[in-house]
């Protein structure tokens, strides 16, 4: 048997490609829309694709598993659990508690194993060549390394009301009757890493065991006392924000998301073409610097979507293709960056790209002001915006700003003051830069705090020593 572990560093997530290897055959799990990758893999492995499937309908990025079964041919199965309201709408088989994939010697048990959504399963898999007993646990949203899916984004990103309190009942009871129940020795590999926003403190290790979880997870204690309520009270406090997004996900994820089928490669564009479409607002520019060079002066009324690895976390949170409908241009230094950015784009529905220049030349550009922490003190201010998480606001901000996070920003308009100054910050600025181009392109007036909270941080003692 061949277990493969697909990591995006972007979205913090892991799909899987389980494969046997007497008969060459491939199922992959929770796969991504950028789908080469799986085709490589399984190729390079002398394997054919048959199965496709996920753990649930997921909130934070958009699934492959259509573009897959389209490219290869393989079966989709989903979830049939959850109820009338978590049913997918597309054709697939349906998956109910104990259904099995067969891959070669291969099983694939499903397991109903719902909280962080009604529908959710994980997947048991027993390697029949080697064991008559499961050893592997594809465990989804469900159990992370030293963590648990969130219960409450429902609530948070797809419109639920206190939807997070029967979620975490749920939880509470797929650990006891079902994770819980299996030996300590099945390796447990969860769909998120460290840094994702399904879970509030999950770790870095990209697998664990059912003993370790049992005996140093924070809930460990809280299952073998059976106190559901301190269960519950832990799991609900300190959830991070939940990006707006994600209820996008979860509403084209159950629907089925478009298949793109092959793309074709992107073209470098005019740059006469590109001003043209800027001036007619036709396209939308996306600066794909680093906020110090956007600083130096960008393409007016362009969005800061910085390459490197969070492409699709920032484009997600300033780009909404269900309202906004001109093709991106983007910034690269070559088709191969601007490819790689665009597969990025593509993991969150961002399909709409016409192509990339490697050049400000010959734009319309402008400068982005920015104050320094010295000057906010007697700088009037319609708002100061906090744009960091929840958390991070409450361990510590800039007294009088009001919170809302750079991943919310965009659909919560109507918090910000129509008139007037709003002078932005994050932690260090990156977040800060992406949040701010958006809310200039959509006509406030921006000013951005150089340096963030860190720096204005770093002022507060000399303010202190001088009074």
């Amino acid at each position: 048997m061949l277990i493969e572990r697909i990591y995006d560093e972007d979205l913090a997530q892991a799909s899987y490609l389980i494969g046997c290897q007497a008969n060459g055959t491939a199922v992959v799990v929770d796969g991504r829309r950028d789908i080469a990758v799986y085709q490589e893999l399984a190729a390079k492995n002398g394997m054919k694709i048959v199965a496709v499937t996920e753990t649930h309908i997921h909130a934070d990025y958009l699934s492959g598993t259509r573009e897959l079964a389209a490219a290869t041919g393989a079966k989709i199965y989903v979830s049939g659990e959850g109820g009338p309201d978590w049913q997918y709408q597309f054709e697939g088989e349906r998956l109910y508690d104990g259904d099995a994939i067969t891959v070669g010697n291969i099983s694939i048990k499903a397991l109903h194993t719902p909280g962080h959504a009604p529908e959710h399963l994980s997947f048991l898999v027993t390697d029949g060549a080697f064991s008559d007993q499961p050893g592997y646990l594809l465990s989804g949203d469900f159990v992370f390394s030293g963590d648990l899916g969130r219960p409450d984004l429902l609530d948070e990103a797809a419109g639920g009301v206190d939807t997070r309190f029967e979620g975490a009942k749920q939880l509470f009871a797929s650990l006891r009757d079902k994770f819980l129940t299996l030996p300590d020795y099945v390796q447990v590999h969860p769909a998120h890493g460290a840094g994702s926003a399904c879970g509030k403190a999950l770790g870095a290790i990209p697998s664990s065991t059912v003993g370790y979880e049992r005996l140093y997870a924070w809930w460990g204690p809280y299952l073998a006392a059976n106190d559901e309520a301190g269960f519950i009270a832990e799991l609900l406090d300190g959830q991070p924000d939940a990006h707006a997004y994600f209820g996008r996900m979860k509403r084209e994820n159950r629907e089925g998301p478009a298949i793109m089928g092959e793309r074709t490669p992107l073209p470098e564009l005019a740059t006469a073409t590109v001003a043209a479409g800027l001036e007619a607002d036709t396209l939308t520019f996306i600066d794909t610097r680093p906020n110090a060079q956007v600083h130096e002066g960008t393409v007016a009324r362009s969005l800061n979507i910085p390459a490197g690895k969070s492409v699709a976390s920032y484009g997600a949170w300033v780009v909404n293709p269900e309202t906004d409908q001109n093709p991106l241009v983007l910034l690269a230094d070559g088709q191969e960056q601007a490819q790689e950015m665009w597969d990025h784009l593509v993991r969150v529905g961002i399909d709409n790209v016409a192509g990339y220049v490697t050049s400000l030349e010959g734009l319309p550009t402008f400068t982005p002001k920015l104050i320094q922490p010295e000057e906010l003190e007697g700088f009037e201010a319609a708002m100061v915006l906090d744009v960091r998480n929840k958390t991070e606001h409450t361990a510590g901000h800039i007294p009088g700003s009001y919170q809302l996070s750079g991943g919310r920003a965009m659909w919560h308009l109507d918090e910000l003051p129509a008139e007037g100054t709003i002078v932005s910050y994050c932690q260090s600025g990156v977040r800060n830069s992406v949040a701010a181009s958006a809310l200039r392109r959509a006509g406030y007036n921006v000013v951005e705090l150089d340096g963030s909270y860190a720096a204005w941080d770093a002022f507060r003692p000399s303010m202190a020593s001088a009074v």
